[in-house]
């Protein structure tokens, strides 16, 4: 009896096994409007926009979306989808050159979880949402 029983529930277990789907949390879509542009207020724009010292420098208007897609006055520094790539997570988290880690002299950077943030949004395709 036991070894039948034993028996049905493999059989079961391994029927029900294909109909199991393992996959990763989706993850929330991060938007422009809540959650990057309050970091680009608080810790960006004091430099980074018309008449700022870090837009006298780079010509890196950060007050808009489509001033922040612009880039540079050398290009841009998004490349959406790839956050590993684009210049604006290099220099956030200081892998272009330690003399340039923004948001300047700012000790330590900004937290991990707002750079988190920026990097999904980036990842996610640097949508204006």
């Amino acid at each position: 009896m036991k070894k039948t029983m034993l028996q049905c529930a493999t059989v079961f277990a391994v029927l029900l096994l294909p109909s199991l789907t393992f996959s990763a949390p989706a993850q929330k879509e991060v938007s422009y409007k809540n959650d990057v542009r309050p970091i680009i207020h608080d810790y960006c724009l004091n430099c980074h926009e018309p008449k700022g010292k870090g837009y006298e420098k780079s010509g890196m208007d950060m007050s808009t979306y489509q001033g922040l897609m612009k880039g540079t006055r050398f290009g841009p520094v998004i490349k959406p989808g790839d956050s590993f790539t684009s210049i604006f997570i290099q220099v956030i988290e200081g892998r272009v050159h330690a003399s340039i880690k923004m948001p300047y002299g700012m000790n330590g950077g900004l937290a991990k979880e707002k750079i988190s943030v920026l990097k999904k949004w980036v990842d996610q395709g640097a949508k204006d949402n």
